[in-house]
């Protein structure tokens, strides 16, 4: 019902900026709740941002005040907005989505990875020191 696919990340020193987007499409795109998830491997996936269908959000304790998540008017595409980035910030990133009438809060969606149905094929952010 929903395909999911990531682009941008890429390198940067510590300090920089970078942004990753979430393509999302299928019958159900237009109405679904979405995160950015990240994984290091060897590592558990941890909730980096959730957006709800209404605009709510919810943003991982590590990431406030550096990130920004978003979606654009028609919502098939999230965006991340990732200023001043830490070397702990590496990590590969993922898309998730879920049908809005199944979402959960947004504050408790971001630490429930199985929660989400849907998800893109990850892109990787590398932060140098």
């Amino acid at each position: 019902q929903v395909q999911l696919v990531e682009s941008g990340g890429g390198a940067v020193q510590a300090g920089g900026s970078l942004s990753v987007s979430c393509s999302a499409s299928g019958s159900a795109a237009s109405s679904v709740c979405m995160a950015w998830f990240r994984q290091v491997q060897g590592k558990e996936r941890e909730g980096v941002a959730v957006i709800s269908n209404d605009g709510m959000t919810a943003y991982a304790e590590s990431v406030k005040g550096r990130f920004t998540i978003s979606q654009d008017n028609g919502k098939n595409t999230l965006f991340l907005q990732m200023n001043s980035l830490k070397p702990e910030d590496t990590a590969m990133y993922y898309c998730a989505a879920e049908i809005a009438r199944a979402c959960v809060p947004p504050n408790i969606g971001l630490h429930y990875p199985h929660s989400w149905p849907y998800w893109g094929q990850g892109i990787q952010v590398t932060v140098s020191s």
